[in-house]
């Protein structure tokens, strides 16, 4: 692809204006929202969410998040049943994708679902992310904003890192508030399937798929560059250790043991100990409860053998 350049704008009306000229333009924009950094574009426009597929390295079978304003915006392309749109008004805006059927009309492109006969919504509450689909007035596709499979970004920078040059845009919003991508849930006949844990806890276990039918669900994920050890109480002598609780590290997720802290951590400190001279990290044991199953899913993913797909 031809290497562009890559600005970065702080948050707030002139950004906002300029990612909206891009995005009918069908150009590609890195987001802030509450959960990571968006990468958006057009998701009407095929050639748009194909430059999505582009930038990220991201395999076809793969599909995207698409974000929209509301629950009226959402009924367009997917059909709710009476379960979905009590959950929908329950949590959107906010980090809780939906996995529902494609209407035979919707106006998405098809390479947004894969291909697939279902679509995954997500309503955001970041104010940038939320100006920007008013701005835009259509739906957007916007998986995160990094090159395919590997660590999630939660700051301008992690972004820039990952895909400068490859995108017309960096929005800056801060720090991402949860730091972890939103929780995933299928729903249909009477039935609600968790598909990714996440910072919303629905209180039913993760469902065993038998293939992709949401973003995030490849075995390697979220990965660093370097080797991850899981379930260390102590480092070795070639590891940088991300500690919590009374594991300590060279930095930790959280000394209290803070699950909400860990998660909002969690993404910055892989950058971090990505960044480190040792050649292998390690993590500290998060406790399998509550947000922690979320972080646990990322950090087992992140360890998992990487194949260039996610």
């Amino acid at each position: 692809m031809t290497a562009q350049n890559t600005r970065v704008l702080p948050e707030g009306p002139e950004a906002i204006a300029e990612a909206a000229r891009l995005i009918l333009a069908g150009e590609l924009v890195a987001m802030p929202t509450e959960t990571v950094y968006g990468l958006a574009a057009d998701a009407t426009n095929g050639e748009a969410v194909a430059r999505i597929y582009e930038a990220k390295g991201r395999p076809g079978f793969n599909p995207l998040i698409i974000h929209v304003s509301d629950l009226t915006q959402g009924e367009e392309i997917a059909a709710f049943d009476e379960d979905s749109r009590a959950l929908a008004g329950a949590h959107w805006p906010g980090p809780l994708t939906l996995v529902l059927p494609l209407r035979d009309d919707a106006p998405v492109a098809a390479l947004a679902t894969a291909g697939l006969p279902t679509v995954a919504l997500r309503a955001p509450a970041h104010p940038a992310m939320r100006d920007l689909l008013a701005a835009v007035g259509r739906p957007l596709a916007a998986p995160s904003a990094n090159a395919s499979g590997r660590i999630s970004p939660t700051r301008a920078e992690h972004v820039r890192a990952s895909l400068g040059g490859r995108i017309a845009l960096i929005v800056d919003g801060g720090a991402s508030g949860h730091g972890i991508e939103s929780t995933i849930v299928a729903v249909g006949g009477g039935a609600r399937r968790l598909l990714r844990p996440g910072p919303i806890d629905l209180g039913i276990a993760p469902w065993a798929a038998d293939g992709i039918e949401a973003p995030g669900q490849l075995a390697s994920h979220y990965a660093p560059a370097k080797p991850l050890r899981l379930q260390a109480t102590e480092a070795e002598a070639d590891e940088w250790l991300i500690g919590f609780g009374p594991v300590a590290g060279n930095a930790s997720l959280s000394a209290s043991g803070d699950l909400v802290e860990a998660a909002a951590k969690l993404f910055d400190l892989l950058h971090e100990a990505d960044a480190r001279p040792a050649p292998r990290i390690a993590v500290a044991p998060i406790p399998e409860e509550g947000l922690g199953i979320a972080i646990n899913d990322r950090l087992r993913r992140a360890a998992a053998p990487w194949e260039g797909q996610a």
